[in-house]
């Protein structure tokens, strides 16, 4: 048995993840050529994605997700290629499959978050009538990838389905992004309540799936992976985040609103100005460049999900939808409304 054990929160995630979406891009483009385009504006080719890989950049992937919709015009084609997510040959994959029941998947799989993505780990929470698989972010820097995480939370579902050998459906999943009247098509391929705009971004499902089995399940190879698992945990080397990514992550959180000033940037992570200012400065940046980057990224963004320009005008911090203009003309060398009809079919 072959498996890959992406360690710690370095930033590589399991191989079979961008096997399935560029076969999926595969099967949806007319024009044959469109996967190859959509992998090289990724920085991605055929030959990385091939065997003997097992992993490959985080950021990639969700930059693949991005250019993947985009190509087909189709916010959903993540969701659904999610979907076909049912196999993976890492580490966490086999621990799940050894595993008794749901509830042991999802605990095993928090337990082990950090070799599954770098960007989020999940956590069961039981309560009252319900339970919810919860995603948090450790990285709220690709917060800003709504197609990624649209297509993890949907390979999440996939996964539970494939490993409990059952067509199971959730009681809601919740986003806590915006995709204005996209909603719709979200719903109509899931086949149950998707909503967006959420505090959480969570699975909620009924407390009797927890006992849902899994059917391949063996305690003997299960404890075995277990204690590889803690293992490589043990070993596995764990950079910390750049200072740019922690940033982002600010910012993030700050918004929808007001954008977080740098000064309190730096006080929230244990810097001086000066010193915030310097060590940015070593890594190629400034706290203004990091801004305006993710305001013109989540501004395209915003518009492929279909945001009203007055409500993105308001979650980037602009005092109104002319300066928010201004500004994306800039950044693109258009305005937002001729951005937005390039996008419609």
């Amino acid at each position: 048995m072959k498996y890959a054990a992406n360690s710690g929160l370095n930033m590589d995630v399991d191989i079979a993840r961008i096997q399935v979406l560029s076969k999926t891009l595969d099967q949806r483009a007319e024009d044959p050529s469109i996967g190859d385009r959509v992998l090289a504006k990724s920085g991605l080719s055929r030959s990385d994605i091939a065997p003997p890989a097992t992993a490959y950049s985080a950021h990639k992937e969700a930059l693949f997700v991005r250019y993947a919709c985009d190509a087909l015009n189709d916010i959903t084609f993540s969701a659904s290629a999610g979907l076909g997510f049912r196999s993976s040959s890492s580490l966490t994959a086999y621990i799940s499959k050894y595993s008794r029941d749901l509830k042991q998947v999802v605990e095993n799989s928090s337990r082990f978050h950090g070799m599954i993505d770098p960007a989020l780990y999940f956590s069961l929470r039981v309560s009252g009538n319900f339970a919810s698989i919860e995603a948090d972010w450790k990285d709220a820097s690709f917060a800003r990838y709504h197609r990624r995480t649209e297509f993890l939370i949907f390979a999440a579902l996939a996964r539970i389905r494939s490993l409990t050998q059952t067509s199971f459906f959730p009681i809601e999943i919740r986003f806590q992004h915006e995709v204005g009247e996209a909603r719709k098509e979200f719903q109509k391929l899931a086949g149950f309540p998707v909503s967006f705009g959420a505090e959480r971004l969570e699975i909620i499902l009924t407390l009797s799936s927890l006992d849902l089995p899994v059917p391949t399940y063996d305690p003997s190879l299960r404890e075995h992976l277990l204690s590889y698992g803690d293992r490589v945990q043990a070993k596995s080397d764990q950079p910390a985040q750049k200072l740019r990514a922690q940033v982002e992550g600010l910012i993030t959180r700050s918004m929808p609103g007001a954008i977080i000033q740098a000064d309190d940037a730096a006080s929230n992570l244990g810097m001086s100005p000066r010193t915030f200012a310097r060590r940015l400065n070593n890594e190629g940046t400034s706290y203004r460049e990091i801004v305006e980057d993710l305001r013109c990224d989540l501004a395209q963004t915003f518009i492929t999900n279909g945001m009203p320009l007055s409500e993105i005008a308001y979650s980037l911090g602009y005092a109104d939808q002319p300066a928010f203009s201004t500004a994306f003309k800039r950044w693109t060398g258009q305005a937002p409304s001729t951005f937005r009809t390039r996008l419609e079919p």
